[in-house]
């Protein structure tokens, strides 16, 4: 695991795609400071804005995936029903053609929502490493905070003094990595609350230093870089909700406690309408029609889903309590963004025509027997040929077990009247006795 943050990752293969990110937040950041207005928080907005826009054809080809799976799942659990308990291979093969057959009808592979979220899962990460280590990826952010390191290392006991602060707990092995020290203040100071950063400044006198002609820290008469940068509509984003919420009730400043909360609260119920948007399985119209079939695992999997989707709000909301208000801005905007994208594509897979859709896919999965050199005709008839000779296997042997066991007087009735049969033309004991003795077993071993 890779503990320099400002160093930036250096996880193979992954390490490219949070490059590649925080590059796309260094651009963002320098065109705001070149318009005037270099925020932070406006930077995460326009951030995550880009990057869910992005992803949006991965996120069309996940949901429509859900809403046809919502519309699939009742017909394989259909073909699961009909083959449940058997496990030879004639009825394997049966039930694995009607499976596929059924995935080739709308258009889905079984793995097709996975490798979405495969592909998906890496840039949201490294959006998150981005968002939460931004001196290491944005340029002007990096250097006012060195500027401050640099005077805090040139300090007696400075070093010593960072170590000992709660936010640089999170770093401690940065602290001990031989030429990383400067990388581990500046981290931590990046993680610093306004009130920190001011006792830091009054304690090494950091007061008065500038980047390109402006102070980096607020005093009484100036507000600083910093303070510019995380100041979000009156929020200081790089301090948590909870740090906020204690300083806004000493100071009695309740728009402030307002502004504070409506983050984490914001993103619980972003989180929440997220869930609600998302396809679900459509239940029967009314209890005279035939619900779709279901078993234990489907069921247990539901309730799951169900208590994931009540205990993530729950838990977002406490995170973004407790975590830099920016990452909080992240999880809200993000949530926003992912609403707004889900009503779309919501509206555009409604107005589509399904059952074209449909013909459309099987003609693809026709085509593509036909490049395998497997006539789609005949292994339809040879399907439905399968399935009906499973059928009737399967019917006569439960017809033969539902059928009453025959006693031991029964079964001793039928050897004899099947003895007398054979023997009616011979005298008993005799050599052609004997030979319809052997016939009748020769018979009976060759039904």
């Amino acid at each position: 695991m890779d503990f320099m943050l400002l160093t930036q990752n250096a996880t193979p293969i992954f390490k490219y795609v949070v490059m590649l990110l925080g590059f796309i937040m260094n651009v963002i950041f320098e065109f705001l400071n070149l318009i005037g207005i270099p925020n932070v928080g406006l930077s995460i907005i326009l951030f995550t804005i880009v990057i869910y826009l992005l992803l949006m054809p991965l996120t069309v080809k996940q949901q429509r995936f859900s809403k046809l799976s919502a519309r699939m799942n009742p017909e394989l659990q259909v073909i699961r029903d009909k083959y449940k308990g058997r496990q030879d291979q004639e009825a394997m093969m049966a039930m694995k053609n009607e499976t596929d057959q059924i995935y080739a009808k709308y258009g889905v592979s079984p793995s097709g929502s996975c490798v979405q979220l495969l592909i998906q899962m890496p840039i949201l990460l490294a959006l998150y490493r981005v968002i939460y280590a931004m001196p290491a990826y944005v340029t002007k952010i990096g250097e006012v905070f060195g500027i401050l390191a640099d005077k805090v290392m040139a300090a007696a006991g400075g070093v010593e003094y960072i170590q000992e602060l709660p936010a640089a707990a999170a770093f401690s092995k940065n602290f001990a990595l031989a030429g990383n020290t400067r990388n581990a203040v500046i981290d931590t100071l990046n993680k610093l609350s306004t009130g920190d950063l001011a006792a830091l400044a009054d304690k090494f006198g950091l007061a008065d230093l500038t980047y390109n002609g402006s102070i980096i820290l607020s005093n009484g008469t100036q507000k600083g870089l910093i303070d510019t940068y995380n100041n979000f509509l009156g929020l200081n984003i790089g301090n948590s909700p909870m740090d906020t919420v204690t300083s806004s009730l000493a100071s009695k400043n309740y728009l402030l406690l307002i502004g504070a909360l409506s983050i984490p609260v914001l993103a619980a119920v972003t989180q929440w309408i997220n869930y609600k948007l998302m396809p679900q399985a459509a239940p029967a119209e009314d209890n005279n029609k035939k619900k779709p079939p279901t078993n234990d695992t489907m069921e247990a999997m539901q309730q799951s889903m169900k208590t994931m989707n009540v205990v993530m709000p729950i838990m977002s909301a406490f995170f973004c309590l407790t975590l830099p208000a920016g990452m909080g801005l992240y999880w809200v905007i993000g949530a926003v963004v992912r609403s707004i994208q889900q009503v779309v594509i919501n509206k555009h897979i409604d107005k589509m025509d399904i059952e074209a859709e449909i013909a459309k896919n099987i003609e693809k999965y026709h085509e593509k027997l036909r490049k395998q050199g497997i006539d789609p005709a005949k292994l339809n008839t040879a399907a439905r040929t399968n399935t009906k000779n499973l059928a009737s296997k399967t019917a006569y042997q439960n017809t033969a077990a539902k059928r009453p066991a025959k006693t031991a007087e029964e079964r001793a009735e039928e050897v004899r009247k099947s003895t007398e049969y054979y023997n009616q033309n011979a005298k008993p004991g005799s050599l052609a006795s004997k030979a319809n003795m052997v016939k009748q077993y020769n018979e009976k071993n060759n039904r």
